[in-house]
């Protein structure tokens, strides 16, 4: 019979025999659980699949569970120039990091200070940001903005500044500040420490579940960047981030498969579905395995945000 611990008022364990429904209950929550995880593995699954099939196998069976034709030819295009992927990852890999942890620092800055009631300005600065999630200026002031007047373009600090922050991780950074309480920085202020003081020691090491909720987003954010690296990486940059990367790979084989069947050439050696499962793999495989190292952060991070919002 299986078994079960509750405390009493001495908070000493003591064994309780679970019931007949109590067993079902937890089988049947057991086979409930076990049976959304295989759905929730399987699309990927098959993706991963996929892109190990020959496009001819994909086109007469369609998407599968288990490789039909075993092929690697996606992978190995790909990676013809192993150079320029490495370059795509390396920059990737450094625009995560670094914008990351500047990012962290600006958020959990700006929330702290937004949440302190003594800080005069806070609410008029609350909403000129939530102003600026409403409405924006557009496309062509952004991109003059970065072009002309901060003459970025060809610059990796044209995808950097961009991602820093925005007004959605900064009211959840400061909803989740609202739940620490203020007598902790009334006591900084007693003992003579100054602001940045009582960020830095008392402050910022309660902020750990947002500080991995926020960082996982700001994460994400850097390494599924492309849309920028399109506006402001022209030629002259060696290295493009991994997204843009395999984008262009995608689009010069798409071409290519065009401009070949225009000519009445059998096209069917060149990759197009397989191509872009491999893409899906390569790019977010990496990204997969950080999330469960901040899982039980980032969902304490989104419950305290959504219950103290």
């Amino acid at each position: 019979m299986s078994e079960k611990h509750v405390r009493n008022e001495h908070d000493h364990p003591t064994k309780v025999k679970l019931d007949s429904s109590d067993m079902f209950i937890r089988g049947f929550t057991y086979v409930l659980v076990t049976i959304f995880c295989i759905i929730c593995i399987m699309p990927f699954w098959m993706v991963i699949a996929s892109s190990f099939s020959t496009e001819e196998a994909i086109r007469r069976t369609g998407f599968t569970l288990f490789p039909t034709d075993f092929s690697v030819y996606s992978y190995q295009l790909l990676f013809r120039s192993p150079d320029q992927m490495l370059g795509a990852y390396a920059v990737t890999i450094g625009l995560t990091a670094v914008g990351t942890l500047i990012g962290l620092f600006v958020v959990s800055m700006t929330g702290y200070a937004l949440q302190r009631k003594d800080f005069p300005y806070r609410d008029g600065i609350m909403f000129y940001i939530y102003f600026t999630s409403l409405f924006s200026a557009g496309l062509v002031p952004f991109y003059l903005l970065i072009v002309q007047t901060l003459k970025l373009q060809d610059s990796y600090l044209a995808i950097l500044l961009p991602l820093l922050m925005s007004p959605w991780l900064i009211v959840l950074m400061k909803n989740f500040v609202k739940a620490i309480p203020h007598e902790i920085t009334e006591s900084g202020k007693i003992d003579g420490a100054g602001d940045f003081r009582i960020f830095y020691a008392l402050i910022l090491p309660s902020m750990k579940p947002a500080l991995a909720t926020i960082g996982l987003f700001l994460a994400l954010s850097y390494w599924n960047e492309w849309y920028y690296s399109s506006l402001f990486l022209t030629s002259k940059v060696v290295y493009r981030p991994l997204q843009f990367h395999l984008y262009n790979v995608i689009n010069k084989v798409a071409s290519l498969r065009n401009s070949v069947a225009g000519a009445n050439v059998v096209v069917e050696n060149l990759p197009s579905e397989t191509l872009k499962m491999a893409t899906a793999v390569v790019a977010t495989g990496p990204i997969i395995l950080l999330y469960p190292f901040v899982q039980k952060y980032f969902v304490a991070g989104l419950t305290v945000g959504a219950v103290k919002g």
